[in-house]
């Protein structure tokens, strides 16, 4: 089960990782993807965000070659998490 991170929590809230959580985008559950971000009244996968993240530094304009290193390393890390 991915790790569902909620925003604004403080260090002593425990998290509850048995909590069924869907990202607000995908509809996928915390149990199909990496990580989730829960927000109040909206939750974000990690691979939403880094489309999102990518659609921003793609905007109109190629890459950085800092971005691009960010870029790939997460979608390498995401397609190796899936396939293991």
């Amino acid at each position: 089960m991915a790790k569902v991170v909620k925003l604004g929590a403080k260090k002593e809230d425990k998290p509850h990782n048995d909590e069924l959580v869907y990202c607000s985008f995908c509809h996928r559950p915390n149990t199909q993807v990496i990580k989730m971000v829960k927000g109040p009244g909206v939750n974000i996968c990690s691979e939403c965000a880094m489309i999102a993240v990518q659609y921003l530094i793609l905007n109109d304009r190629m890459p950085s070659e800092e971005a691009q290193k960010i870029l790939d390393t997460f979608w390498g890390k995401a397609n190796n998490d899936q396939t293991t």
